[in-house]
């Protein structure tokens, strides 16, 4: 079996519309009217809706956080899951206490997922359809929704600075989070390094995830590290040493800021997209999920998510779901929460829809 997706290849099309935008402004305006009338949906909002008020979190239940890992361990008689040794992680964690199912995208592009594809009361709504399902197909585990934000992309032109990536614009990131309120959702802002690299834009969204309620993702696949290859000209890769700076960073926020810990997701679907898994550090600050990042008919996608996740276990495990490359092929179809909740050792415990 050939366990190879191109996963974003869809994703990198559609971001032509990107080619003539400033590549170091974080303040330039939307060139879109559908970038701008989405935009004027957080018109009117104050300050005040983009933060959540710090309180405090009740004690961690260890018995019942371990009875959770074991749970979701499915079954597997492999001693792989649950992952040993690994810390219990600070007062407020999510994980594996709610199951998170996020909605991917950008609000500039129809094309990059269903978070900019639809309206947002449609979205929303959509969003919330997803939840119950997961809800139903497995009562023991509560739903968090989420909206899982691109906030830096890669793209087909240079920009000023050489670095094939498109900051977005705070006051996007913004609109964002309005959206997210009205959802009761979390949020994560993932990132696309191109030529740049992770060290240069982490730092930049400190402000965002600084709030109790912003985590984050990262995507080798736009991990260009000769600093030479064109993003989507080859699959790009991450070293365990880049995750461990992302964790490191935010564990410092988390304690910073006193906050609950946060939720560092990991786009994988091959191997070389993340080298020496087995170095990566974990904090009790962070919870770090491998999500299964690659588009296909239902059999591949198992096999990537054998070989690439189960087989490599770091903490908690996802799976991402294509609302059209999923169906690109027929009689293929994208896998229904049962289909993954019955297919997938360990569970997923973070599902993404693009």
């Amino acid at each position: 079996m050939k366990h190879f997706f191109l996963s974003a290849a869809v994703l990198f099309l559609s971001i032509t519309l990107f080619t003539n935008c400033n590549q170091t402004s974080s303040t330039s305006k939307p060139g879109t009217k559908q970038s701008a009338a989405k935009a004027d949906s957080a018109k009117g909002e104050t300050e005040d809706t983009l933060s959540v008020v710090k309180s405090s979190y009740p004690p961690l239940d260890k018995k019942l956080y371990d009875s959770l890992l074991v749970f979701n361990a499915h079954g597997d008689t492999t001693g792989r899951w649950p992952v040993k040794n690994t810390p219990y992680p600070l007062n407020g964690a999510i994980l594996p206490f709610k199951r998170v199912v996020a909605f991917y995208g950008n609000l500039y592009s129809k094309k990059m997922g269903i978070l900019g594809e639809l309206p947002p009361k449609e979205m929303l709504a959509k969003l919330k359809g997803e939840v119950k399902h997961w809800e139903k197909a497995d009562p023991k585990t509560p739903v968090q929704p989420a909206l899982h934000y691109i906030a830096v992309v890669a793209q087909g032109d240079g920009g000023k600075d050489g670095k094939f990536r498109y900051r977005m614009p705070f006051k996007q990131i913004d609109s964002v989070l309005v959206l997210a309120k009205k959802a009761h959702a979390i949020v994560f802002l993932d990132v696309q390094v191109a030529l740049s690299n992770i060290q240069a834009e982490l730092p930049l969204l400190e402000k965002y995830l600084a709030m109790p309620q912003v985590h984050f993702g990262m995507d080798p696949e736009f991990s260009m590290k000769d600093g030479v290859t064109r993003p989507g000209k080859k699959i790009g890769t991450y070293d365990a040493a880049d995750v461990n700076y992302v964790s490191g960073y935010l564990a410092n926020l988390v304690k910073k800021y006193n906050l609950p810990p946060k939720i560092l997701v990991v786009h994988r679907f091959t191997k070389k997209m993340l080298t020496n898994y087995k170095n990566i550090k974990l904090h009790k600050e962070v919870q770090l999920v491998m999500d299964m990042d690659g588009w296909g008919e239902p059999d591949l996608k198992t096999g990537t998510y054998r070989y690439f996740i189960n087989q490599e276990p770091v903490q908690f495990t996802g799976f991402k779901l294509f609302y059209k490359n999923d169906i690109k092929k027929k009689p293929f179809h994208m896998l229904t929460p049962e289909e993954v909740l019955s297919r997938y050792k360990p569970y997923p415990i973070y599902i993404q829809y693009q």
